[in-house]
C-alpha cells in the first residue's frame, strides 16, 4: 500500500537537501573561488585560509557523498518514531518542521546569494570611524619593556597606534622614520588621521588603528588610500604625532587588512 504521506514529503525533502548539502556546496565553492583569487583575505586572516579551503574541499566531498543517498532517507528516521503520531499532534509537527525548513532555506539562501551577487569588499572608513574609541590601545606590549622602546623598522598603523598610546618614554621615537599606508580619516578639529583596520582572525573582530599625521594642508576625501613617508615627532606634553615629508594617493592594496 502506498505510503499517503510519501508525496507531501518529497519537497519538504527538496528544502531539507537544499538547505543543508545545497548551500554547503554553495558557500564552499565561493569559498575555494575566494582563495584561488586571493580574496578570502578580506574576511579572515591568511593564517587561517588554509584551513577554510581545506574544510570546503572536505564538505564537497560530503556533499558528492550525500547525492548518493535517496531523497529524503535523511528524514527517515525521524518519520520511523513519529508512525505512532496521530491526529492533530502528528499534522502540528508536520506543519511546524515544514515552516522551520522554509524559513531557515529562505534566509539562508538570501544570505548565500547575496554572497555570490555583491563583489569582495574591504571594510568602508565609515565602519573605521564607528568603532574608534571601541578598543583604544591595539597590540599591546608593542613597547618593549626591556629597551624601553621596540624596534620600529617593521610597525604598521596598528603597531604606531599602540606606540603612541602606551609608550612610556615617548621621547624615544622622536625621530623615527616611517612609510606607512592607509587611509585618511578626519582627527580632532583640521587634524587628519592615518587609519588602518587591523584584525586577529576575520573581520568580525576588525578594529581600527589610527595615527595622527602633522602638517598636512592638502585636503583628502575621507577614506581616500595614501602612502605617507614621514619623521615620528614628540611634543612637549608627551604626546606624539607623525610629520609627513611626503603623502602619495595610492589604490586600495590588494590586502587592506594589517595583523
Amino acid at each position: 500500500m502506498a505510503d499517503p504521506h510519501a508525496e507531501p514529503r518529497r519537497p519538504q525533502s527538496l528544502a531539507a537537501r537544499w538547505l543543508g548539502v545545497g548551500l554547503a556546496t554553495v558557500i564552499s565553492v565561493v569559498t575555494l573561488g575566494l582563495g584561488v583569487t586571493g580574496r578570502l583575505t578580506l574576511y579572515i586572516s591568511p593564517e587561517t585560509v588554509w584551513f577554510a579551503c581545506a574544510a570546503a574541499v572536505v564538505t564537497l566531498i560530503i556533499a558528492v557523498w550525500s547525492c548518493t543517498l535517496p531523497l529524503g532517507a535523511e528524514g527517515d528516521h525521524d518519520h520511523d518514531h513519529g508512525a505512532a503520531a496521530t491526529g492533530a499532534h502528528a499534522a502540528r509537527h508536520r506543519m511546524l518542521q515544514t515552516t522551520a525548513v522554509v524559513s531557515g532555506g529562505f534566509i539562508a539562501s538570501v544570505i548565500v546569494f547575496a554572497a555570490l551577487v555583491l563583489p569582495p569588499a574591504s571594510l568602508s572608513a565609515q565602519l573605521a570611524m564607528s568603532r574608534a574609541g571601541e578598543v583604544p590601545v591595539l597590540f599591546a606590549g608593542a613597547d618593549d619593556v626591556t629597551l624601553g622602546v621596540a624596534d620600529t623598522t617593521t610597525f604598521g598603523v596598528g603597531d604606531w597606534a599602540s606606540a603612541f598610546a602606551t609608550a612610556t618614554r615617548p621621547e624615544s621615537y622622536d625621530g623615527a622614520s616611517v612609510t606607512l599606508t592607509g587611509f585618511v580619516t578626519p582627527g580632532e578639529g583640521d587634524a587628519v588621521g592615518l587609519t588602518r583596520m587591523t584584525i586577529t582572525h576575520c573581520v568580525i573582530d576588525a578594529q581600527p588603528a589610527t595615527v595622527p599625521l602633522g602638517g598636512v594642508t592638502e585636503k583628502y576625501a575621507t577614506g581616500q588610500w595614501v602612502e605617507v613617508t614621514g619623521t615620528v615627532r614628540a611634543e612637549a606634553d608627551g604626546t606624539l604625532r607623525i610629520e609627513p615629508t611626503a603623502v602619495k594617493k595610492i589604490a586600495e592594496p590588494k590586502d587592506p587588512y594589517e595583523y
